[in-house]
């Protein structure tokens, strides 16, 4: 595993390539956060019971890619459009 210092060596070396003005703007705004700025969110039981829930669905298999979901709500919209002008 590499070092903080090779790390860090690694990162002046790519910042100091980089010629974008807009993209040097952003790094440093992204490097200037500290953890304090960061709000630590609290789950209620419910939401932990749900992400739970939604680990073992994904363990067993049980979800859809998002290209099955697009079809399908495709589907369903072009379904109730054509209800609607029935």
């Amino acid at each position: 595993m590499a070092t903080v210092d090779k790390i860090r060596s690694g990162l002046i070396d790519k910042i100091l390539a980089i010629k974008n003005k807009d993209f040097l703007l952003a790094l440093n705004k992204l490097v200037s956060l500290n953890a304090t700025d960061v709000e630590v969110l609290e789950l209620t039981e419910e939401q932990k019971q749900m992400l739970k829930l939604s680990e073992e669905d994904i363990k067993n298999g049980r979800f859809i890619s998002q290209e099955a979901m697009d079809k399908r709500n495709h589907s369903f919209i072009k379904k109730q459009i054509s209800k609607i002008h029935e």
